[in-house]
């Protein structure tokens, strides 16, 4: 997973095909939990690219796009926003393959 290291980047990556951001931090316990099952949910979805996004790093992204929670995860198509999983919560590698699904995009 590629790790985001500008707002710009961020944005440039995001136009090309299907991409999901997952927006973490280092200190934060829920994104630690989740950390491990990632590659597995990216091998599974090899269609998709997925994006690291530093909550602490590029908080001005965050704020744009009104990330208040962490874990979450944006997708985007060819630059347009197509669904989020965005709260508070801790997410389950089952709760996140569910969003990915709900995507309604071919991805296996």
């Amino acid at each position: 997973m590629e790790k985001m290291k500008s707002v710009e980047q961020f944005h440039s990556t995001v136009n090309n095909g299907v991409t999901i951001a997952v927006f973490s931090a280092d200190w934060c316990p829920d994104c630690v939990v989740i950390k491990p099952i990632l590659p597995e949910i990216e091998a599974e979805y090899s269609a998709f690219q997925f994006v690291y996004v530093d909550r602490d790093e590029l908080i001005e992204l965050c704020q744009e796009l009104d990330i208040f929670g962490i874990p979450s995860f944006v997708a985007f198509k060819d630059g347009e926003e197509i669904g989020r999983y965005v709260n508070k919560e801790r997410k389950t590698k089952e709760q996140i393959t569910a969003f990915l699904e709900e995507l309604n995009i071919t991805s296996k």
